[in-house]
């Protein structure tokens, strides 16, 4: 592990940064218990000339926890369930940076 990969490790162990989730591929996937970082920032998206709202998930996961997520994979989070949109590898190929929607 290097310095990036320790420190992701620390922000997702500390109670206020990290939560608990439960990865499960898409289909029939065996559930992976991990921390992962997660942030909700709302969103505008234009319809038909009418901004809306939309409520988002962003989640930051260990690429060494988790080395591929495909989109329609599923992350439940205490009651809510995400499905994953995109993700992305972050610059130094540390961390998943993934879009869901609930």
């Amino acid at each position: 592990m290097g310095v990036f990969d320790d420190a992701l490790a620390v922000l997702a162990a500390d109670p206020n940064l990290g939560v608990e989730a439960t990865y499960r591929a898409a289909g029939t996937g065996a559930p992976v218990l991990l921390r992962v970082l997660r942030s909700s920032p709302d969103r505008v998206v234009d319809a038909f000339d009418t901004p809306l709202l939309r409520a988002t998930d962003v989640l930051t996961v260990a690429i060494a926890a988790l080395p591929a997520i495909e989109v329609g994979d599923i992350f439940a989070i205490g009651p809510d369930l995400l499905t994953v949109d995109s993700a992305e590898r972050d610059a130094a190929g540390v961390a998943w940076r993934v879009l869901c929607r609930r």
